[in-house]
Protein backbone atom coordinates (compact mmCIF):
# COMPACT_ATOMS: atom_id res chain seq x y z
CA UNK A 1 0.00 0.00 0.00
CA UNK A 2 2.80 2.39 0.91
CA UNK A 3 4.61 1.69 -2.36
CA UNK A 4 1.51 2.52 -4.41
CA UNK A 5 1.03 5.72 -2.40
CA UNK A 6 4.61 6.75 -3.08
CA UNK A 7 4.31 5.98 -6.78
CA UNK A 8 0.96 7.73 -7.09
CA UNK A 9 -0.81 4.65 -8.42
CA UNK A 10 -3.54 2.28 -7.33
CA UNK A 11 -2.97 -0.54 -4.85
CA UNK A 12 -4.91 -3.79 -5.07
CA UNK A 13 -5.07 -6.63 -2.57
CA UNK A 14 -6.02 -9.78 -4.50
CA UNK A 15 -7.50 -11.51 -1.44
CA UNK A 16 -9.74 -8.53 -0.64
CA UNK A 17 -10.77 -8.24 -4.29
CA UNK A 18 -11.55 -11.97 -4.46
CA UNK A 19 -13.76 -11.72 -1.39
CA UNK A 20 -15.49 -8.63 -2.79
CA UNK A 21 -16.18 -10.21 -6.17
CA UNK A 22 -17.38 -13.52 -4.72
CA UNK A 23 -19.30 -12.00 -1.82
CA UNK A 24 -17.74 -14.34 0.74
CA UNK A 25 -14.59 -14.66 2.82
CA UNK A 26 -11.75 -16.90 1.73
CA UNK A 27 -12.22 -18.95 4.89
CA UNK A 28 -15.89 -19.52 4.02
CA UNK A 29 -15.03 -20.33 0.41
CA UNK A 30 -12.50 -22.95 1.50
CA UNK A 31 -14.89 -24.37 4.10
CA UNK A 32 -17.86 -24.54 1.71
CA UNK A 33 -16.20 -25.46 -1.60
CA UNK A 34 -12.69 -26.64 -0.70
CA UNK A 35 -9.16 -25.40 -1.31
CA UNK A 36 -9.20 -26.41 -5.00
CA UNK A 37 -12.21 -24.16 -5.66
CA UNK A 38 -10.46 -21.32 -3.83
CA UNK A 39 -7.27 -21.81 -5.88
CA UNK A 40 -9.35 -21.93 -9.09
CA UNK A 41 -11.02 -18.61 -8.22
CA UNK A 42 -7.66 -17.14 -7.19
CA UNK A 43 -6.10 -18.13 -10.55
CA UNK A 44 -9.00 -16.63 -12.56
CA UNK A 45 -8.79 -13.41 -10.56
CA UNK A 46 -5.02 -13.17 -11.04
CA UNK A 47 -5.46 -13.17 -14.82
CA UNK A 48 -8.24 -10.56 -14.61
CA UNK A 49 -6.33 -8.29 -12.25
CA UNK A 50 -3.14 -8.40 -14.29
CA UNK A 51 -5.20 -7.41 -17.34
CA UNK A 52 -7.21 -4.72 -15.53
CA UNK A 53 -4.81 -3.28 -12.99
CA UNK A 54 -2.23 -0.60 -13.41
CA UNK A 55 -0.38 -0.20 -10.16
CA UNK A 56 0.73 -2.38 -7.27
CA UNK A 57 -0.91 -5.78 -6.79
CA UNK A 58 -0.54 -7.66 -3.51
CA UNK A 59 -1.25 -11.31 -4.25
CA UNK A 60 -2.13 -13.92 -1.68
CA UNK A 61 0.88 -15.87 -0.44
CA UNK A 62 -0.32 -19.12 -2.02
CA UNK A 63 -0.84 -17.76 -5.54
CA UNK A 64 2.57 -19.19 -6.49
CA UNK A 65 1.46 -22.76 -5.76
CA UNK A 66 0.18 -23.25 -9.31
CA UNK A 67 2.75 -23.38 -12.12
CA UNK A 68 0.41 -21.45 -14.42
CA UNK A 69 0.19 -18.59 -11.92
CA UNK A 70 3.98 -18.47 -11.65
CA UNK A 71 4.24 -18.36 -15.45
CA UNK A 72 1.66 -15.57 -15.70
CA UNK A 73 3.42 -13.52 -13.02
CA UNK A 74 6.72 -13.92 -14.84
CA UNK A 75 5.32 -12.99 -18.25
CA UNK A 76 3.18 -10.09 -17.09
CA UNK A 77 5.83 -7.45 -17.70
CA UNK A 78 5.67 -6.14 -14.16
CA UNK A 79 8.10 -6.85 -11.40
CA UNK A 80 7.47 -9.55 -8.83
CA UNK A 81 8.82 -8.55 -5.43
CA UNK A 82 8.93 -11.17 -2.68
CA UNK A 83 8.27 -9.69 0.75
CA UNK A 84 9.76 -12.04 3.33
CA UNK A 85 9.95 -12.37 7.09
CA UNK A 86 11.04 -15.15 9.41
CA UNK A 87 8.31 -17.60 10.44
CA UNK A 88 8.17 -16.26 14.01
CA UNK A 89 7.53 -12.72 12.69
CA UNK A 90 4.78 -13.97 10.39
CA UNK A 91 3.18 -15.96 13.23
CA UNK A 92 3.27 -12.86 15.45
CA UNK A 93 1.69 -10.70 12.71
CA UNK A 94 -1.02 -13.28 12.06
CA UNK A 95 -1.76 -13.61 15.77
CA UNK A 96 -1.98 -9.82 16.12
CA UNK A 97 -4.33 -9.46 13.13
CA UNK A 98 -7.95 -9.70 14.34
CA UNK A 99 -9.09 -10.90 10.88
CA UNK A 100 -6.81 -13.97 10.82
CA UNK A 101 -9.43 -16.38 12.15
CA UNK A 102 -12.16 -15.25 9.75
CA UNK A 103 -10.09 -14.53 6.64
CA UNK A 104 -7.15 -16.95 6.67
CA UNK A 105 -8.23 -20.56 6.78
CA UNK A 106 -5.92 -23.31 7.91
CA UNK A 107 -5.61 -25.03 4.53
CA UNK A 108 -4.31 -28.27 6.00
CA UNK A 109 -7.00 -28.32 8.64
CA UNK A 110 -4.52 -26.99 11.18
CA UNK A 111 -4.49 -23.63 12.88
CA UNK A 112 -3.10 -21.02 10.40
CA UNK A 113 -0.40 -20.08 12.92
CA UNK A 114 0.78 -23.68 13.15
CA UNK A 115 1.07 -23.93 9.35
CA UNK A 116 3.52 -21.07 8.88
CA UNK A 117 6.78 -23.05 9.11
CA UNK A 118 5.64 -25.82 6.76
CA UNK A 119 4.09 -23.38 4.28
CA UNK A 120 7.24 -21.25 4.12
CA UNK A 121 9.50 -24.27 3.65
CA UNK A 122 7.34 -25.62 0.83
CA UNK A 123 6.76 -22.26 -0.88
CA UNK A 124 10.27 -20.77 -0.68
CA UNK A 125 11.57 -22.38 -3.90
CA UNK A 126 8.40 -21.29 -5.69
CA UNK A 127 8.81 -17.70 -4.50
CA UNK A 128 12.44 -17.80 -5.65
CA UNK A 129 11.29 -18.99 -9.07
CA UNK A 130 8.92 -16.02 -9.50
CA UNK A 131 10.51 -13.09 -7.73
CA UNK A 132 13.05 -10.79 -9.28
CA UNK A 133 13.69 -9.12 -5.92
CA UNK A 134 13.43 -10.15 -2.27
CA UNK A 135 12.82 -7.76 0.63
CA UNK A 136 12.91 -8.71 4.31
CA UNK A 137 9.94 -6.94 5.87
CA UNK A 138 11.03 -7.75 9.42
CA UNK A 139 13.89 -5.26 9.29
CA UNK A 140 11.99 -1.98 8.86
CA UNK A 141 8.56 -0.38 8.68
CA UNK A 142 6.48 -0.17 5.49
CA UNK A 143 7.95 3.22 4.55
CA UNK A 144 11.47 1.79 4.64
CA UNK A 145 10.45 -1.23 2.59
CA UNK A 146 8.86 1.09 0.01
CA UNK A 147 12.15 3.04 -0.12
CA UNK A 148 14.08 -0.20 -0.70
CA UNK A 149 11.75 -1.33 -3.48
CA UNK A 150 11.89 2.06 -5.20
CA UNK A 151 15.70 2.01 -5.08
CA UNK A 152 16.02 -1.62 -6.20
CA UNK A 153 13.63 -1.20 -9.10
CA UNK A 154 14.94 2.24 -10.00
CA UNK A 155 11.42 3.64 -9.77
CA UNK A 156 10.65 7.31 -9.42
CA UNK A 157 8.32 8.58 -6.77
CA UNK A 158 5.65 11.02 -7.84
CA UNK A 159 5.81 14.47 -6.25
CA UNK A 160 3.65 14.85 -3.15
CA UNK A 161 0.15 16.09 -3.87
CA UNK A 162 -1.79 18.68 -1.96
CA UNK A 163 -5.23 18.07 -0.48
CA UNK A 164 -6.91 18.65 -3.87
CA UNK A 165 -4.65 16.09 -5.56
CA UNK A 166 -3.74 18.64 -8.24
CA UNK A 167 -0.49 20.11 -7.06
CA UNK A 168 2.38 19.97 -4.62
CA UNK A 169 1.61 19.77 -0.95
Amino acid sequence: RELARRLGCRWWDADVELERRLGTTIADLVRDRGETAFRDEEAKLLVRLLDEVAGVLATGGGVILRPENRRILGENGGCVAWLTAPAEVIRHRLAADPTTATRRPGLSGADPLAEVDAALAFREPLYRECARHRFDTSLMPAAGIADEIIRALDLRETPPRGPTGRGPA
